[in-house]
Parts: structure tokens; C-alpha cells; sequence
């Protein structure tokens, strides 16, 4: 698969979605233009040019836009500058958005207009993002996307910051009916290189992993939300940032574990293989992340399936490739590393280990502690018992083997939740943090 830049539709246009629905209602619609007329709401120069061109695109017939295109979309700005009622914008913003999405010469002539003007291609859709009507917002919010990616002028550094900020509040609204078209937005503007890089800036992974563990998000959504990340995942260095995000492989790898459509597989698959073999320095975390995650026996299955798509079959045999490989080379700290980073402890053999704890202790002081400041994390916030446990345990059995790494431990204030954990509801969470208590009180501080 791959991420085209100057793909000006980009197939993401979604039938069954509440904006193209209520798109749908909007063309229907007849505007009562002589009425805004002869109530002086309009002038007759605007009067006689919408008239004739809603005329025309009912048909979608845009060759008025082209033989006479300063008259039409001066025409159209100026309604939408002046009209408030909800209906007549919504329309006025349907029939532009159609414009520029069903015919390239017009997109262009809209640009070229902007430049003559010297006025912002955006700066009017923006003012609308404040509008009370969510079909107003969201389709003046596609319109920006558009805009911002199909045409040459690009969005200013600040400008991208408000618009994907902007997003991500709609995105993570507990109540929105519209979230499709909002990760569309995201699906358009991701395909530009210098956007991503904004993009990662606002946290953006975050926003969509944490949409992605949203209960009942409809397969459809699922799939969106995965397509920005793999539009992420070709630039090498987020592609980086992607695999040091402990929460992105995990939730790629249940994702594929459970569903049981094709397009969510293909698109779960082509990111899983770009963060393989996109960052620049091909380090062996992702694949220990995603053997961690137990990806190897869900990939075996789904090599031995006769997939139609060529896609799907040649992603899914090179990420399993990649994978059986990787757990040939992988030593006992790597695989104890990638089970840290993953967040999900459990009690595998490592961790009762006394020749591991022996010969690898002292590692985990690499990369700036951070498998230490993982484990006091998990020690902070999870609220599964097992996780707990583990925790506790490898605490105590880093300090008991490493008896300097109490000054470490104090540093990063994993003493005080230990002993926070002596009174926790459950047995096992108590047992182990005790022990790791005495452990960390067998010599002086």
C-alpha cells in the first residue's frame, strides 16, 4: 500500500456517515433566493449568479465556475460572509465542498482565485468552526482539510496547531455523532509529510490510540483511526516515535487478534510492516513489542489463509517473516524488556529467575532508567492485581541484586508507592510489596 500526497480524492468518502446523510438532505433542498432578493439580503449581481449556477450544479455542471469563475465564487463567499441562516450556509458550503471535491479544474480555480484576492484560503471556514450547527462545523472543517492539501498553499505551523487541536477536543467528546468526519479531517491532512510532524507535536497518537480503546466504536471508525496511524508510520522518525509509544503495537495486536474484517486486517498489517522496516535505525523493539503481544500465532493463521487482496498477502507473510526471525536472536532481557514496555506483566519464567536477576539487574539502569520508570508507573496507576504483583516483585529483585539502585528507586519515588501497595485490597499485591519492602530495608539508605 502507499500513501499518496496528490491524491485529491482520497476514497474515504463514507456513504452511511451522519455528515454525507445530512449532505444528501442539504442538495435536496431548494433555496429561496428571489425571497433573499426582494427582502434586499442580496444584490442582484449575487441574485442573478446563484440562481443561475444552483441551477447548473444540480446537474453537476461546473462550467460556469470555469468561463466566469471570479463572478461565481466571488458570489459564493460573499453569501456565506453575509447569510446566517443555518440551512442557507449549510447549503452554500455542500455546494462548494462538491465543487472542489467532484472537479480538479474548479479546486484549482478556487486557489488561484484566493491568490488574486489576497485572501486566506481557509481563514473564512475557520471563523465557521464557532457556529453552534455541527453540520455547518464539520463540513467547514472537511472543507479546511481539503484546502490545506490538495492546493499548494499550505497552513501555517500555528495554524495546523489550532486546526488539530481543534480536532482532537471533537474527537474526544464523550458525546459526537460526527466522529467519523472528524478523523477524515485527520485522514487528509496525514497524508502531507509536514503536518504529521505537527501532528505527533499535539500528542496526536495519544488521541487516536485512546478512540481506538473506546468500547463499541463500529468497525469503520476502527479502520480510520488505524489509517492515521499508518499514514503516520511512513515518516521514519514518527515511525520511531510510534514504536516508543508502549500502547500503539499492543492495540494494534488485540485489534487484529478480534476483528474479522478484511479492510481492518489490510490496514492493521501495511502499519504493522511500515514500522518494521520505516525507521531509519531498524532497532529490534517493534519486533519484540509485537512477539510480546503474541502477534506470531495470530500471523501464522493468517498466512495459511488464501487472501484475495495481494496487499494483505504480501504484508502479512513479510511481518511474520520479520517476526519468527526476530524470536530466533531475542535473549531473555529482550524478551523481559518488551514485556515491560508493553504494560501487560504477567508471571513468566524471567521474573522468578534468580541467574536473570543475577546477570541483569544492573541493565535496567539503560536508556535513562527506563524500564525502572516504567515499572513505577505501573506501580502508580495500573489497577490490575496481576500488574501490580509483578512489579513489586521485579522492584524488590532489581534493589536485592543491585543494592545502588535504592538511590535510583527514592529518586524516582517508587519506595513510597511500594509501601503504598502494603495496603492494597488484594493478597498477592500485598505479599509482594512487602517483600520488596524488606528487600529495599536490608542495608542503610
Amino acid at each position: 500500500m502507499d500513501a499518496s500526497e496528490d491524491n485529491m480524492n482520497p476514497g474515504m468518502q463514507i456513504a452511511t456517515d451522519p455528515l454525507s446523510a445530512r449532505a444528501n438532505e442539504v442538495r435536496a433542498e431548494t433555496m429561496q433566493w428571489r425571497s433573499y432578493f426582494r427582502s434586499q439580503m442580496i444584490c442582484e449581481k449575487d441574485f442573478n449568479v446563484i440562481s443561475q449556477f444552483d441551477v447548473l450544479v444540480k446537474e453537476k455542471d461546473y462550467e460556469m465556475v470555469k468561463s466566469r469563475p471570479e463572478e461565481v465564487l466571488s458570489t459564493i463567499f460573499s453569501l456565506l460572509g453575509h447569510l446566517s441562516k443555518d440551512l442557507t450556509v449549510q447549503y452554500l458550503l455542500t455546494l462548494l465542498d462538491d465543487m472542489i471535491t467532484n472537479d480538479k479544474e474548479c479546486f484549482n480555480l478556487l486557489q488561484d482565485y484566493k491568490k488574486k484576492t489576497q485572501t486566506s484560503p481557509w481563514l473564512q471556514f475557520f471563523n465557521l468552526l464557532h457556529r453552534q450547527d455541527e453540520f455547518i462545523i464539520y463540513q467547514s472543517a472537511r472543507i479546511i482539510a481539503k484546502l490545506a492539501c490538495w492546493g499548494k498553499i499550505r497552513l501555517t505551523h500555528a495554524e495546523v496547531l489550532s486546526y488539530f487541536e481543534w480536532l482532537k477536543g471533537r474527537l474526544s467528546a464523550a458525546k459526537n455523532k460526527f466522529r467519523e468526519s472528524v478523523v477524515e479531517c485527520f485522514q487528509i491532512m496525514l497524508r502531507i509529510d509536514e503536518y504529521r510532524a505537527t501532528f505527533v507535536e499535539t500528542d496526536g497518537i495519544t488521541s487516536l490510540i485512546l478512540s481506538l480503546l473506546r468500547e463499541n466504536i463500529g468497525f469503520q471508525l476502527q479502520y480510520q483511526l488505524i489509517f492515521c496511524l499508518w499514514l503516520l508510520s511512513f515518516n521514519p522518525v514518527i515511525a520511531r516515535k510510534i514504536n516508543a509509544n508502549n500502547a500503539v503495537i499492543p492495540t494494534l495486536a488485540d485489534t487484529l487478534r478480534e476483528t474479522g474484517k478484511e479492510k481492518v486486517i489490510r490496514i492493521i498489517l501495511a502499519t504493522l510492516r511500515n514500522l518494521l522496516e520505516k525507521p531509519e535505525e531498524r532497532t529490534k523493539e517493534a519486533a519484540m513489542a509485537m512477539i510480546q503481544c503474541k502477534l506470531i500465532p495470530v500471523l501464522t493463521v493468517l498466512v495459511n489463509k488464501t487472501w484475495v487482496d495481494e496487499d494483505i498477502q504480501e504484508d502479512v507473510e513479510y511481518v511474520h517473516e520479520q517476526l519468527t526471525d526476530s524470536v530466533q536472536d531475542l535473549s531473555t532481557f529482550d524478551e523481559y524488556a518488551a514485556e515491560v514496555r508493553s504494560g501487560r506483566l504477567e508471571w513468566s519464567p524471567v521474573h522468578k529467575s534468580e541467574k536473570f536477576w543475577r546477570e541483569n539487574s544492573q541493565r535496567l539502569n539503560e536508556k535513562n532508567y527506563e524500564l525502572l520508570k516504567i515499572l513505577t508507573k505501573l506501580l502508580d496507576t495500573s489497577q490490575d492485581a496481576l500488574i501490580l504483583s509483578v512489579s513489586a516483585h521485579d522492584i524488590g529483585e532489581y534493589v536485592r541484586h543491585y543494592p545502588r539502585g535504592k538511590r535510583v528507586l527514592e529518586t524516582l519515588g517508587c519506595k513510597e508507592l511500594v509501601m503504598k501497595r502494603m495496603a492494597h485490597h488484594d493478597p498477592n499485591v500485598r505479599y509482594e510489596a512487602l517483600l520488596a519492602v524488606q528487600k529495599l530495608m536490608v542495608h542503610n539508605w
